[in-house]
């Protein structure tokens, strides 16, 4: 038997796990103003006057990554007896808001609400470093596999330091995770709690063993 065939022969084919504990750290946060109204010019002006508001009661917070993310003019009709009524307009503005310090995130959407913001979409819960801890816990999975290729060896008494032949990559990086929100009266004083995300990761490794 030659040595390609030995080594063919000889393979042990183990799964590793890795995990890691992220804290988020940036709150992508979705929120605006939505008007109505039989006149569409007078729904726009009450629409920007309470939108400057807003953004002026968020900006004194020390909050300036904001950005203007859907601004959208709707008719609103109603049905009656197979009869379309006509019942005005819909001014929808949504601002993006981009926060750093996870302590005034609740404070935001209460300034927000105060200041008279009716529509608090989603919580969008970020960390800036993910794609670098899933390469840690990804390292993670493959020291765990190893180790296991190891002890396996030990325990058979042949090679005790085995030779990665192929690494399988079988988890994918994560994304951020959101929370939905619709406005209402108990939103003032929000509780925000991001609370930790596990980063994991999986491979499955081909060893060589003698």
């Amino acid at each position: 038997m030659n040595q390609n065939s030995k080594n063919k022969d000889n393979i042990m084919i183990l799964n590793g796990n890795g995990q890691l504990t992220a804290i988020p750290d940036i709150t992508i946060l979705r929120l605006g103003v939505v008007t109505t109204g039989d006149n569409v010019t007078i729904a726009q002006q009450e629409n920007a006057r309470i939108s400057q508001d807003v953004i002026q009661s968020i900006q004194q917070l020390g909050v300036e990554d904001i950005k203007t993310f859907q601004y959208v003019i709707d008719r609103l009709y109603d049905y009656e007896n197979g009869t379309r009524i006509d019942r005005g307009y819909s001014i929808r503005n949504i601002f993006e808001i981009r926060i750093t310090d996870m302590n005034l995130v609740g404070t935001v959407i209460d300034t927000a609400v105060n200041s008279g913001a009716n529509a608090v979409d989603f919580i969008n819960f970020e960390v800036s470093a993910l794609d670098y801890i899933y390469q840690q816990a990804l390292n993670l999975a493959v020291r765990n596999a190893y180790q296991k290729a190891q002890s396996i060896s030990a325990s058979l008494g042949t090679r005790i330091n085995p030779v990665p032949k192929r690494i399988i990559e079988n988890s994918t990086a994560p994304i951020p995770y959101s929370s939905m929100f619709t406005a209402r009266e108990d939103l003032f004083a929000t509780p925000i709690e991001p609370g930790d995300k596990q980063i994991t990761a999986s491979v499955t490794v081909e060893f060589i063993y003698d």
